[in-house]
């Protein structure tokens, strides 16, 4: 399966593309990233963009989400609320560490409620994750959430038809799971904490 190419929906898409590919590496890629208002809403409630966590080195797997949410949004830094403290937990369970990971998502800006980004920001952000990747070059992806299993596999991704086992996308295996938020809107004994833990288990064990 070839590299996720979304398809663009106006300017701002091209010049994000043009703009992130021309970046030789991560420090001149998040400094292009923060000031970007391609999405003008998005642009105008936002505290920050967050850029992502990296890092030293090759991360061994990126975490790759759908969007920043509120403590993500005052803090500058992905999955840091309870969502994070869940992954972390369930990271750690799985034996895996996030201090290994790139730790990224789909849209950089918090959408305003939380809501779902629509889907021309979802192409408009696509050319920052799309350099991220480029220069990260992760040799795993961990797909939290429908949003960011979307951006790999396809508009038509359902989740319960293509997790628990990897898929190669762009040289990379792409994993998609449950998103943390959807384990604790089920609570401690719902599907999706035990097929969030069974995933990440899984990757793991292919990362051994």
């Amino acid at each position: 399966m070839p590299a996720p190419r979304p398809p663009r929906f106006d300017a701002g898409a091209d010049e994000v593309a043009r703009t992130a590919a021309a970046a030789p590496d991560w420090a001149a890629l998040a400094a292009a990233n923060r000031p970007c208002v391609a999405c003008p809403e998005l642009a105008a409630a936002r505290q920050h963009v967050v850029v992502g966590d990296v890092p030293v080195g090759r991360p061994r797997f990126a975490l790759v989400g759908e969007a920043p949410g509120a403590t993500e949004d005052e803090t500058g830094r992905p999955f840091v609320g309870k969502s994070g403290a869940l992954l972390d937990e369930l990271l750690g369970q799985a034996g895996l560490s996030r201090a290994d990971a790139a730790v990224l998502n789909v849209v950089k800006c918090r959408p305003p409620g939380n809501r779902t980004p629509k889907s021309a920001e979802v192409a408009r952000c696509s050319g920052w994750l799309r350099r991220q990747l480029e220069l990260l070059d992760p040799p795993v992806v961990v797909a939290l959430g429908l949003s960011a299993a979307k951006w790999f596999l396809g508009p038509r991704t359902v989740l319960a038809q293509v997790r628990a086992r990897p898929h190669e996308v762009g040289g990379r295996a792409v994993w998609a799971t449950y998103h943390p938020s959807a384990a604790i809107r089920f609570g401690p004994n719902g599907a999706p904490r035990a097929g969030l833990l069974a995933d990440l288990t899984a990757v793991a064990g292919s990362l051994a």
